[in-house]
């Protein structure tokens, strides 16, 4: 019998934990919120998370005279913004964050161009550069991001995969209070807190190893 976990197998584990929501018939209210609460759950993992797992590379391109430049999809927190320049743009620079309001200090005349140095965040949308760019330039940013979120036509994402055991105490603690089983919480919240320890102990892990072995080469 499979054992991986997909969104039909965690509704199915839900509703043998909480034995509630059988079916839609007989238990309408829980079967029919069962699905929302999974997805708070996969949100709560994807803050409390800042992993490997959630990290994802995007390329695009600084076009000469614009500021402002669309988030991807999903984004919820930039980990680094790096550039092309030189022969064939291949020698990659660093783009430095900084506050909003600095930027509009430090380049406050957006038609003058030059060689991009920061980014800010412009809203939860949008990224805003200064200087700003004199030429088109390739750049690639490193960020956290919110997984596709489950349902009947998407049954795995990467929590399903990898964090399987955190995904499933999520969304029992997410469950709780809307059952109105406080006493629960807190149990919920203990085995939650211990998956997202061991997650988190294996990332850093696998940051040291990697470290280690370039040392040695």
């Amino acid at each position: 019998m499979p054992t991986a976990m997909t969104y039909s197998s965690l509704l199915n584990d839900l509703r043998a934990y909480l034995e509630r929501g059988a079916t839609l018939a007989t238990d309408p209210t829980v079967y029919e919120q069962l699905p929302q609460l999974i997805n708070l759950a996969e949100r709560r993992l994807a803050r409390e998370l800042k992993i490997q797992g959630t990290v994802t590379v995007v390329s695009s391109t600084l076009t000469t005279g614009v500021v402002v430049y669309a988030k991807p999809n999903r984004w919820r927190e930039t980990v680094s913004m790096r550039f092309g320049t030189g022969d064939g743009y291949n020698d990659l620079k660093e783009i430095y964050p900084r506050a909003y309001e600095y930027l509009r200090v430090y380049w406050p005349n957006q038609t003058v161009t030059d060689e991009p140095r920061f980014y800010a965040d412009y809203n939860y949308s949008n990224w805003i550069i200064a200087p700003t760019p004199d030429e088109d330039y390739p750049y690639e940013v490193i960020y956290y991001e919110l997984p596709a979120l489950l349902d009947e036509t998407a049954q795995t994402n990467w929590f399903t995969e990898y964090a399987p055991d955190a995904l499933l105490y999520a969304s029992l603690l997410e469950a709780a209070p809307f059952l109105k089983n406080d006493d629960q919480i807190k149990v919920w919240e203990g085995f939650l807190g211990r998956s997202i320890s061991a997650l988190n102990g294996e990332d850093i892990r696998q940051i040291v190893d990697r470290s280690i072995i370039r040392r040695e080469d």
